[in-house]
């Protein structure tokens, strides 16, 4: 017998093969690929290899191969890096930081069931690491809405909400860090800003306004206005505890110390940044329903006139009115009070850096006897 255990066989008169496993008399059991025995005659099959020789070819082509051998299969190459982006293309205007959130909603023409855009604009040369935070009014903790990267002179998309999210945003905070990539540049405070949102504006279609950065008409919050924080929070160094103050837009760390004996005394609760009244309308009254224009313009001034008493008193005092370009009807006529009531003050077009176009400021001076 010539058919030995752990030869390969083939079948003469049949498709498949295997390795003998064990031999019984005349009887040559098979086992093939699918682990099963199969009897056989010697006569109907043919040696075809030997389990050891086979393994060895193997393990031959399964090594790498040496140099005296073949040679091993060249490794592929590595997919090529994405060339890197140009750097960002600067501006001399954006030298100054600029930063605004605006909410643009999806359907202008369903306010009631829309959801809303949010989208942090950064108009300025330098790269923000940025988050939003928002609470309602019944709680001190805030939830973060979005945090990460917002490149120069881009816009990030920060999320997207609907009328069930809004009661939890009554009050929106942004707080960010700014710095330049692979350049010298001018130090930037790190900066925190929390806003009161009046979330019932988002189904008025008049609250939603043309802005400069944006294609729609949008709600928008000026967070950060030519390097001026606007309402920054400071934390207090004798009571630790975060309060709203008022910023003018000179850096912190740029303040000099007037010389000793020269600094000004305040009086105490004097006021030296300007009182900012906005006599828009629809931040001064939830619904005008029923109003006609007379009526509007009448409350508006009504305003004007309680601010102005309120600070007559305060001599030096700076009022800024924001009453909006449109037909210029508001600003006729809180020129026209000013000459009839309040002559002795001092009127002119409020900056237009800080608050555009469509803002008067008025300098309390004291009344002649």
């Amino acid at each position: 017998m010539n058919i030995k255990i752990h030869d390969i066989v083939r079948f003469i008169d049949d498709v498949g093969g295997g390795r003998v496993t064990r031999i019984a008399g005349k009887t040559i059991y098979v086992e093939g690929d699918d682990g099963f025995e199969r009897p056989a005659l010697e006569r109907d099959l043919v040696v075809v290899g030997h389990e050891a020789d086979t393994a060895a070819r193997a393990d031959r082509y399964d090594r790498p191969m040496t140099l005296r051998g073949v040679l091993k299969p060249a490794e592929p190459e590595p997919a090529p890096e994405p060339e890197p982006l140009p750097p960002p293309e600067e501006t001399p205007e954006g030298e100054l930081l600029n930063v605004v959130l605006t909410f643009e909603p999806r359907e202008p023409k369903r306010l009631n069931t829309t959801t809303f855009y949010v989208t942090l604009i950064n108009a300025s040369n330098y790269y923000l690491q940025a988050a939003v935070l928002t609470r309602g009014d019944d709680t001190a903790l805030w939830t973060t809405r979005w945090h990460g990267m917002v490149e120069p002179n881009t816009q990030e998309d920060v999320g997207e909400v609907s009328h069930a999210d809004l009661p939890e945003m009554t009050h929106v905070a942004v707080q960010y860090i700014a710095f330049k990539q692979g350049k010298a540049a001018r130090l930037k405070n790190p900066t925190l800003v929390e806003k009161s949102l009046n979330t019932s504006q988002f189904v008025k279609l008049h609250c939603f306004m043309e802005h400069p950065y944006s294609d729609a008409p949008v709600i928008a919050l000026d967070i950060t206005r030519d390097d001026r924080p606007q309402l920054r929070r400071l934390l207090d160094s004798e009571s630790g505890e975060l309060q709203a103050v008022e910023t003018s837009g000179v850096h912190i760390d740029d303040r000099e110390p007037a010389p000793r004996g020269h600094r000004k005394r305040q009086r105490a609760g004097h006021r030296t940044e300007p009182v900012v009244v906005d006599l828009h309308i629809h931040e001064l009254l939830d619904t005008t329903a029923g109003m006609t224009n007379a009526d509007i313009l009448n409350y508006q001034l009504d305003k004007f006139n309680e601010t102005m008493r309120e600070h007559l008193q305060h001599a030096g005092q700076r009022l800024v009115f924001i009453h909006g370009k449109g037909e210029g009807v508001l600003r006729r006529a809180i020129l026209e009070e000013v000459r009839r009531h309040y002559n002795y003050c001092e009127v002119q077009d409020a900056s237009f850096q800080e608050y555009g176009f469509g803002a008067t400021q008025i300098t309390i001076h004291q009344k002649k006897s």
